[in-house]
């Protein structure tokens, strides 16, 4: 089932032989043998035919053999009529039963078709071959098609769940199930491959991307689709194995979840998987070979792969039961090859791939540990442990321990721990159970690291399809707990199966109206999963498993026993029927009884594990071991196991009872995930059956496929199917097949379809309960159709026999009647012929012969009169056959007409028709939800019912438990009167014992309080090293950052400790002076007092500003809001704008084409103006109709014009408003920078303040020498104050400057994009047509969704901003609370200060100063408040007035649509036109032919006319001769010589006559002649011009075809040379953009290096704050940038005199950037020749700016992110290769380009003054700077951390905004893709379009020139007619003269009157070509009569 070979032909495995199937033969052999199945052992079922009906048995007769048998009635199957053989869905079988469906797969597996339907199911057989059914033509054949309409594949369900994903928006599943060999993962593989063809999003870009020789590896663009096909490798090498049944037999169950986008790509994948059959790994079966990977790796190992993992032979490892068995048609070295390809391109690290080849060996090494019982006791021990060493080499572990762990592991037992020694068995189990789990634990890391890397976490699939392949339902001899898994997994499925088949059938009843009682075939399958599930009341097999694993002593009986009690009544369950049973008890599932064996159960439920060997496992060197074993806690370890065997169960099991679930919780669980997911889906069935265990192609065992056909559910399937009406057929269908049964039934004229099935069903007089009628189709129950189809074969047979015996006597009376016919014509030809032989020699009847022609000619003047009354009549009847031509025509115009109103009318009611049926649609499905709750809340009140039962019964067996307890307590009452007895001899001892008891007692009491005083100690402890573990982890991460910290503060301390013996020696100097300082004291308290208050006001001004700066942070989020709602709806005005212009030019070209048909219709009209009134009209109706297409193109013309005003109008306004609000959000977002960046600085000076103060009240208690310093630090801090805010304003007006700057290019780029799309819609225009109209509307549908769904996810981040900005407000308001703190508790200890300040007045002064700036701050912020206010009120404004434009824009859309339909009905119309004038065309041709016939047989005519001739010429000879033989014979009777004289001038005369007579015949002939060559001259001229016309009208399309294509050449060539120029003009751009990011950041690394020389550490914080403001800024115009390529993206231009520009640009700006280095320098050198001799100060400097160059390199890396997120941005705008849009974009950036540049000068121009004003302040700051530098360490320390956290975020807006950008870009994919497929449908419209336009020029041609060609025919038809009359009028003539001519006047009357009479009776049975002769000779006769 694999791969093709490619020589066959696939069709031939896909589609049925319909002449095989649809024989006569063998329909008629099924109805005369009434053929029937019976069973047979051989066979499974044989064909035979019933012979006789005996009671309840049958005698029938093989159709094999021909022998008879005797059958039960019951054990009949009936057989399908031979039109069902080979039917593609079994469930249209009318005859459902076993034996149909196994015959109906074996005849299609024996043609080579594997697949089958079943209803839902898709049923595939194994063909044990190659066949060549999936190769990429075959995926292509099956893309896009619908289930129906190609024959069965794994790929037609594949496309059916795909399309239905995307259309429905449902999540979709295939399910695989079938036994191991089967074929379900091959189909599994397929389906993958199916869909990673169809939704690879990287289709027809691969060739462009993938350059064809790259040395190093490129990450392709499908990489998820390879990755996703590569998966299956690596899960089939770990996870696959050789069995008997199949080479590559999954040995787990998985789940594919392929996820998909809204558009149908593939966006990621994740896999599940089930029940690993990890015992495998330890042991295998006879010709089994265990995972493939063991053995892949052993053979494709190298040599120092083989030395690093340990490897030995095959032999050598105990695990490999087999040795190496090889797979045949396999190679495990290239299949180790493949394993490792597919997982680099997974990619899995190369550490990883070691790591896990390690634990496969490891896994191979843990069987060769060999372990051996001592002599003396049971213990077991290891004598070699070198496969010990070998193991924990590859584990990491410890030998010694390892051992220990394993032969004497340590269990808990009570409190302590004790070692217990492990016997062989236990060892060896002990090593077997953890290579199991080992293995285990690696695969499931190999499903988590595949899913890791199909994970794609920033595309989330909007859905998914599922690919389920499980094991199917299997039943062995003996089942075990695997088995019942698989088992109970089925039971779930087959329910889910059912339930899904019978709603979709019973959906469709209710859609048809049928009465139906509804069935949920769901509850057949629950008692048998409530046996297996159930949790309790009673418990389930699965719970009570679970309950004996948690109990002492629990054994594998003690389960059954208990489950024999539980469930013993249970209908679904039954005991063993014998002890000699092997089972232990059976479950009866939907497919059969299973027996099972409960051997070992409780351990592979619990699957215990070596604890001591898993902790050292977890605790391994190699990080990849530990990682597999981290979950040790969840456990089952040794001490539970031993409790289970023991009698000792102490108490710390019961505390690890919820520390870990058992296998069949685990799969319970997952099973219950996977069960809900598929619920939520669309399910769709793939049953894989196994033909033969043999592997043999071509051959198929029956039975074997009957018991899977059970146990797959196929069977059960068709079970449902009977219950309904599984056979149905539409109405149509029914009546023309079985019409024929009922033949009066149905009168004649038309009848509704389901009026005439309800009369014939009557009429057949079926059981009711037998069928059903629906809305559109009627429905059976099985078997009803065979028998219709028996009585109609019936039927038919005796119509045919009625038939042929009618045909047989018609053709025997033929025959009869035409032998008669021939008898009497025999008669007359002996007749004539005797009375020829009397006549022939009489000389009179010869000359009667000649005369008798000339008798007619007095004739002729009447027939010509007659002729021509006959002709006037003739054209009288032409006349009016044309006139009610021409009224037939009109009216046939009208009844068209009113069948186009009809047809509207027709229109309106389906659509109303359809918004019903959706209503009724919805009502039923929510009639379907309630039902379901009612259903839902009926089986809780059962459940409810059955507790309340059982509660009952509980209650019942407590009384019969109080009644038992009474007697036992009267029994009790006995006892204690005897033990009374024994009390009072025991009190005596009890004394004695009582006084001993006391002292123990005592040190009992003692003991007990030292043992909780150790327990409490314990517990302390372990919490607090728990606790000390966490953090010891935490300070781990945390020592690394304090180390760095620890380097610079070392510095720091030897510098504190320099200064602290500098200020000892001060401070033993100013002692004496402190005296004099306390004076001073008391007058600096009552400057505090003052502070306080103004301190207090400053706490409230800062409250106020911060709550105005909140309240502008969320009007400033809203203005940027509202501006990209703005500039998208913008963009949408730009396409409906370019769309309209595009449909101008559309309407335009279209009036073009109009006018030249009607110029060319005009030529015509002129060319046939000489033809026929009826031609007249027609023309008039042209012409009509030209006008009314003239007025509708110029009314659609005006409208378009209208419009396209309309519309530039909004633009232009809606353009300037937004770039107004652009200008107005950037000022105000500058000023609310400005304001927050302000009130930051101050916040944090007050702050400064707060510590110093703290300071200096410290310090005033012992050192005045600090007070002084302290005086001068805020003396200098206000200075600096005065400095920050200087440059503050400076930098707000450089701000304003460069927002001015922006603005202008904003402008001047926006009237450049209005210019480029006016030319782009110039140059579009023309390469658009009219179908266009309708796709753009579809489009700007798509884009307005799409907007609209990235306006939500703009909101989401815009939302996410906010609460980030909240955040942020609560630190701030935090710290303001904490520095309120600190400021009370200064003022309390400035309070109790009593010393000297007087150093604080001018700082009093100072902050009264910045009180001020302040206040003046607050007021320009309340006015910006209020100009905010104003644009946000004028923002709402215009967004309602767009709203409105918009709405007014739909209406157009509308609009358009209506005349979308109206045109289409044009069309119709025209169509229609098309095919009359082709059935005129017809029409003509068939006349044309009729004309040549006609001429053909006049030629015929003219030819016997000329024989005619010849014979007359033969006649007069013969005459002439006679008249000779007259002259000279004399008569013997006594004649004289006077009458012979005078006979003879007689016939002299006649003779001339004659002659002049047959010259003028030879004239007349001559003349016929002629006509018939100028007829057919004019024939071969009218051939010959038609073949000319054909052939130029073939030339002129030939001719404007290979212009066409020459113009589309030009454009293409083009196209090209625009892309040539467009990456010349980005590879420039990118030059610019790198020189012009370099410039800048070094301009503002000089600007740095110069200011933060000067200034103090505070400058660092604001530097980055600016950085990341600039960052911020490049952001925002970087996005609007990437929204001006998307507005231009359809613009052309050449850019030669732009890219010439742009080199002398960039030519200038490195010139500017060379003299900003050699400033730099300069500078550079005068601050270092300036710092000479200040040690202190360059070293503190030196460290300064290696700080500062650490936040430059970071600010280089987040400009290097910058640029490779613009690099991406580029190379997407590449891929969408819109080639339009580029060339208008280089210019904006050209020009923004100059202007940067002109912006750089003057930046240089002004950095040069500040410099040169810098210099000044440099020298006299430095002292300053210098003891500023010492007090603001610490705030450094805390900006440093500030830094930390605003680069943090940073990070998160750089992710925001590249996850924002990829969403960009498969937006922009989407919509390329779209747009594609638009045009690809706009140039088929076209050329089908220019198609039908050129047919009916052609037509009207050719019926123009069969209408001229038939005129001139008829004409010519005409007067060959009458040439031919005249002829034949003329030849009459001439016969009758010489019949006249015939009796002389010799004879006498009466002789020639009897002769008359005689000729007259003669003639009757004569023609009239032999008269003549026949009258020559009767004359001959007479003469002797009358001698």
């Amino acid at each position: 089932m694999s791969q093709r070979s490619g020589q066959e032909d696939p069709e031939r495995y896909l589609f049925v032989d319909r002449a095989v199937v649809y024989n006569p033969a063998a329909q008629a052999d099924w109805t005369a043998k009434r053929l029937v199945w019976i069973p047979s052992e051989r066979h499974g079922f044989e064909a035979a035919s019933i012979r006789e009906e005996r009671g309840d048995e049958v005698v029938v007769e093989l159709a094999e053999n021909g022998k008879k048998a005797v059958v039960n009635k019951d054990d009949i199957q009936k057989m399908n009529p031979p039109k069902f053989s080979k039917v593609e869905d079994m469930a249209e079988l009318t005859c459902l039963n076993e034996a149909s469906v196994l015959h109906n797969l074996k005849d299609r597996y024996y043609s080579g078709l594997i697949y089958t339907y079943s209803g839902l199911f898709c049923v595939v057989i194994n063909p044990y071959k190659n066949l060549p059914i999936y190769s990429d033509n075959i995926i292509e054949m099956y893309r896009g098609k619908k289930r129906h309409e190609m024959p069965p594949h794994i790929y037609a369900i594949s496309e059916s769940a795909y399309r239905c994903m995307l259309q429905d928006r449902e999540d979709q599943s295939i399910l695989c199930t079938g036994e191991s060999g089967a074929g379900k993962t091959e189909n599994t593989k397929k389906v993958i491959q199916y869909l990673a063809h169809v939704a690879s999003s990287h289709k027809g870009r691969k060739d462009h991307n993938i350059p064809p020789e790259s040395p190093k590896p490129v990450k392709l663009q499908g990489e998820l689709e390879r990755q996703l096909l590569q998966a299956n490798p690596i899960l089939e090498s770990f996870g696959n194995a050789k069995t008997v049944k199949n080479d590559n037999s999954s040995r787990f169950g998985k789940f594919i979840r392929i996820n998909f986008d809204v558009t149908g790509y593939i966006v990621g994948a994740n896999i599940e998987t089930y029940l690993l059959e990890k015992s495998r790994a330890i042991r295998q079966a006879k010709d089994e070979r265990t995972f493939h990977v063991f053995y892949q790796l052993l053979a494709g190992a190298g040599e120092h792969l083989k030395s690093d993992l340990l490897l030995e032979g095959f032999n050598n490892y105990r695990f490999l039961s087999n040795g190496n068995i090889p797979i045949p048609g396999q190679q495990d070295k290239d299949n180790f090859q493949e394993t490792m390809e597919a997982m680099h391109i997974m990619s899995f690290a190369h550490e990883e791939i070691l790591a896990m080849l390690k634990v496969v060996s490891s896994v191979l090494q843990f069987g060769n540990i060999i372990f051996k019982k001592e002599r003396n006791t049971d213990q077991a021990s290891m004598p070699d442990n070198t496969a010990a060493q070998k193991l924990c080499h590859l584990l990491g572990m410890n030998v010694m321990e390892f051992t220990r762990a394993i032969l004497s592991p340590r269990i808990k037992v009570g409190r302590d721990y004790v070692q217990k020694a492990q016997t062989k068995e236990q060892a060896d189990f002990a090593v077997e159970a953890l290579a199991k789990a080992t293995y285990e634990r690696l695969f499931r890391w190999l499903v988590h690291r595949i899913n890791k890397a199909l994970d794609r976490t920033k595309r989330q699939g909007a859905s998914f399809i599922g690919i389920l392949d499980i094991a199917g339902f299997e039943i062995f001899q003996l089942n075990s707990f695997e088995q019942l898994c698989i088992n109970y997994t089925n039971e779930k499925l087959q329910q889910l199966f059912n339930h899904t088949m019978f709603i979709l059938e019973q959906e469709e009843y209710q859609r048809e109206g049928i009465e139906w009682s509804f069935i949920d075939f769901g509850l057949d399958l629950q008692p048998c999963i409530d046996l297996i599930e159930r949790p309790a009341n009673p418990p389930g097999v699965l719970a009570l498993l679970d309950e004996e694993c948690w109990f002492p002593k629990a054994t594998d009986k003690t389960f059954v026993d208990k489950l024999i009690q539980e469930q013993g009544t249970h209908t679904k369950f039954q005991k063993p029927r014998q002890l000699k049973d092997k089972a232990d008890f059976c479950i009866i599932h939907y497919a059969g009884r299973v027996d099972y064996k409960a051997d070992e159960w409780l351990m592979k439920n619990m699957d215990p594990l070596n604890d001591n060997v898993a902790t050292l496992l977890h605790q391994s060197t190699d990080k990849f071991v530990a990682e597999l074993w981290k979950d040790v806690d969840r456990i089952v370890g040794l001490d539970q196991v031993a409790g289970m065997n023991e009698t000792a169960f102490g108490a710390t099991y019961k505390t690890k009872k919820g520390m870990f679930r058992t296998v069949g919780q685990l799969y319970k669980e997952s099973l219950t995930k996977l069960m809900a997911t598929l619920r939520n889906t669309n399910p769709n069935f793939v049953r894989c059956i196994i033909p033969n265990h043999e592997k043999r192609a071509g051959k198929l065992e029956p039975h074997l496929v009957l018991d899977q056909l059970r146990c797959n559910g196929v069977l059960e399937g068709i079970r449902i199917c009977r219950q309904g009406f599984p056979n149905r057929i539409v109405f149509q269908e029914f009546r023309q097949r079985y019409e024929i049964l009922t033949p009066n039934a149905i009168p004649k004229g038309f009848m509704d379809g389901k009026q005439a099935c309800e009369r014939m069903i009557q009429a057949l007089e079926l059981d009711p309960n037998l069928f059903r009628i629906g809305q559109s189709k009627i429905f059976f129950r099985t078997g009803v159709l065979a028998h219709l189809e028996e009585e109609r074969d019936l039927k038919i047979t005796d119509i045919i026999i009625y038939f042929q015996s009618v045909c047989r006597g018609y053709l025997a009376r033929k025959a009869f009647a035409k032998k008669q016919q021939q008898l009497s014509a025999l008669k007359v030809l002996q007749r004539n012929c005797a009375a020829y032989l009397k006549l022939r020699h009489w000389q009179w009847w010869r000359l009667f012969t000649k005369v008798k022609p000339l008798l007619q000619v007095t004739r002729q003047e009447e027939e010509m009169q007659a002729k021509d009354e006959e002709l006037i009549k003739v054209k009288e009847r032409q006349l009016k056959v044309e006139n009610e031509l021409v009224e037939m025509e009109r009216k046939h115009q009208q009844l068209l007409e009113e069948k186009n109103i009809l047809a509207e009318q027709l229109h309106a009611e389906t659509e109303l028709f359809a918004e019903a049926e959706e209503m009724r649609v919805r009502l039923l499905s929510r009639k379907q939800e309630l039902e379901e709750i009612l259903h839902d809340l009926e089986s809780r009140v059962e459940e409810e019912e059955e507790r309340n039962q059982s509660l009952q019964n509980e209650k019942k067996k407590m009384q019969s438990h109080i009644q038992d307890l009474e007697e036992q307590l009267d029994e009790e009452e006995a006892a204690r009167q005897k033990l009374q007895l024994d009390k009072v001899t025991a009190e005596a001892k009890i004394k004695k014992m009582e006084e001993d008891i006391l002292l123990l007692e005592d040190q009992n009491s003692k003991f007990l309080k030292e043992k909780k005083l150790l327990e409490d100690r314990i517990g302390e402890m372990t919490t607090q090293l728990t606790e000390e573990e966490e953090k010891a982890k935490n300070l781990g991460k945390v020592k690394n950052k304090q180390e760095m910290m620890m380097v610079d503060l070392e510095e720091r301390l030897k510098k504190e400790e320099k200064t602290r013996q500098e200020l000892e020696k001060a401070k033993r100097k100013l002692d004496a002076e402190t005296t004099d300082l306390q004076d001073q004291i008391v007058e600096l308290q009552a400057q505090i007092e003052e502070l306080k208050i103004q301190l207090t006001k400053k706490e409230e001004e800062l409250q106020a500003a911060l709550a105005r700066s909140d309240e502008e942070t969320v009007q400033k989020n809203n203005a940027l809001k509202q501006v990209r709602e703005l500039q998208a709806h913008l963009a949408e005005l730009q396409e409906d704008l370019e769309s309209e212009k595009m449909c101008r030019t559309k309407a335009e070209k279209l009036k073009r084409d109009l006018s030249e048909e009607l110029e060319a219709l005009k030529t015509e009209l002129e060319d046939t103006l000489d033809t026929t009134a009826a031609q007249q009209e027609l023309r008039s109706k042209r012409e009509q109709e030209v006008a009314e297409l003239k007025k509708a193109i110029d009314e659609e013309t005006k409208n378009h014009e209208a419009q396209i005003q309309e519309m530039r109008q909004r633009h232009g306004t809606a353009l300037e408003e937004l770039s107004e609000q652009l200008e107005q959000a950037k000022r105000f977002k500058a000023n609310l920078e400005k304001n927050k960046q302000s009130l930051e600085s101050d916040n944090k000076e007050m702050a400064c303040e707060v510590k110093s103060l703290q300071q200096a009240k410290t310090e005033s208690e012992h050192k005045r020498k600090k007070l002084e310093a302290q005086l001068q630090e805020f003396m200098a801090r206000a200075t600096e104050v005065e400095r920050t805010k200087g440059e503050l304003s400076e930098r707000s007006h450089k701000l304003q400057t460069e927002l001015d700057n922006v603005s202008a290019l904003l402008e001047e780029s926006e009237k450049k994009g209005v210019k480029m799309a006016k030319e782009v819609d110039k140059l579009n225009s023309k390469l658009q047509d009219l179908e266009e109209l309708r796709q753009e509307e579809t489009r700007q549908k798509l884009n307005l969704s799409g907007q609209i769904r990235q306006l939500e996810v703009d909101k989401n981040t815009l939302l996410e901003q906010q609460e980030e900005d909240e955040e942020a407000r609560r630190n701030l308001e935090k710290q303001l609370q904490t520095v309120q703190a600190q400021l009370f508790e200064t003022k309390k200890k400035l309070e109790e200060d009593v010393g000297a300040m007087e150093g604080l007045e001018e700082v009093k002064r100072k902050l009264q100063k910045d009180m001020e700036l302040t206040s003046q701050r607050l007021e320009e912020k309340t006015m910006a408040m209020d100009k905010m206010d104003k644009t946000k009120n004028r923002l709402q404004q215009e967004l309602d007035d767009l709203m409105v434009d918009l709405d007014h824009q739909r209406q157009i859309v509308s609009n358009l649509e209506k005349k979308q339909k109206k045109f289409d009905q044009l069309l119709a119309e025209e169509k229609t036109i098309s095919a009359r004038y082709a059935e005129e065309r017809d029409r003509a041709e068939a006349e044309a032919r009729e004309k040549e016939t006609k001429a053909l047989s006049m030629a015929r005519a003219l030819e016997e006319a000329l024989e005619a001739k010849e014979e007359l010429e033969r006649f007069n000879k013969q005459l002439r001769a006679e008249m000779e033989d007259l002259m000279s014979s004399k008569d013997d009777v006594g004649k004289n010589v006077h009458e012979l004289e005078k006979s003879k001038r007689t016939l002299e005369q006649q003779v001339e006559e004659m002659r002049t007579q047959l010259e003028e015949l030879e004239d007349e002939l001559q003349a016929t002649e002629d006509a018939k060559l100028r007829l057919e001259v004019n024939m071969q001229a009218m051939k010959a011009q038609f073949d000319r016309d054909l052939q130029a009208r073939d030339e002129q399309g030939e001719e404007k075809k290979r212009a066409l294509v020459k113009q589309v050449r030009e454009m293409e060539a083009e196209l090209e040379d625009e892309r040539k120029q467009r990456t010349l003009s980005v590879a420039a751009k990118k030059k610019l953009e790198m020189d012009l990011s370099e410039l800048e950041g070094q301009i503002e690394a000089a600007n740095k290096g110069r200011d933060e020389a000067i200034k103090q550490l505070r400058k660092l914080q604001a530097q980055m704050k600016d950085y990341q403001r600039e960052l911020e800024e490049a952001r925002a115009s970087r996005d609007e940038i990437f929204t001006q390529s998307k507005e231009n993206e359809k613009k052309l231009k050449s850019l030669e005199a732009e890219i010439l520009q742009l080199q002398e640009d960039h030519a200038a700006s490195e010139r500017a950037r060379r003299h900003a280095e050699q400033e730099r320098d300069e500078l550079a050198d005068e601050i270092s020749n300036s710092a000479s001799g200040k040690s202190s100060l360059l070293e503190e400097k030196r460290r300064l700016e290696a700080r500062i160059a650490q936040l430059e390199e970071e600010l280089e890396e987040e400009q290097g992110n910058m640029e490779l997120l613009n690099d991406r941005f580029r190379k997407t705008n590449m891929q969408v290769d819109s080639l339009n849009a580029e060339l208008a974009g280089e210019r904006n950036t050209a020009q923004k380009s100059e202007n940067a540049r002109q912006q750089m000068e003057r930046q240089n121009k002004d950095l040069k003054a500040k410099l040169a004003e810098l210099e000044g302040t440099v020298k006299s700051k430095f002292k300053a700077s210098i003891t500023a530098l010492e007090a603001k360490i610490l705030q450094l320390e805390e900006q440093l951390e500030q830094e930390a956290k605003e680069r943090a975020a940073a990070n998160k807006i750089v992710r925001r905004t590249e996850k924002k950008l990829k969403e960009v870009m498969m937006q922009v994919e989407d919509e390329r893709r779209h747009a594609d497929q638009y045009k690809e449908q706009m140039e088929k419209a076209n050329s089908r379009m220019k198609q039908l336009k050129r047919q009916l020029e052609e037509a009207e041609e050719e019926a123009t020139r069969a209408n001229a060609s038939r005129r001139k025919l008829q004409r010519e038809l005409d007067d060959a007619t009458e040439a031919s009359e005249g002829l034949t009028r003329e030849v009459s003539s001439l016969k009758n003269r010489l019949r006249r001519g015939g009796p002389v006047s010799s004879f006498s009357s009466s002789r020639s009157g009897r002769r008359n009479l005689n000729l007259d009776g003669a003639s009757i049975d004569m023609s009239d070509d032999d008269a003549d002769s026949r009258a020559g000779d009767f004359n001959e006769t007479q003469t002797p009569n009358a001698e």
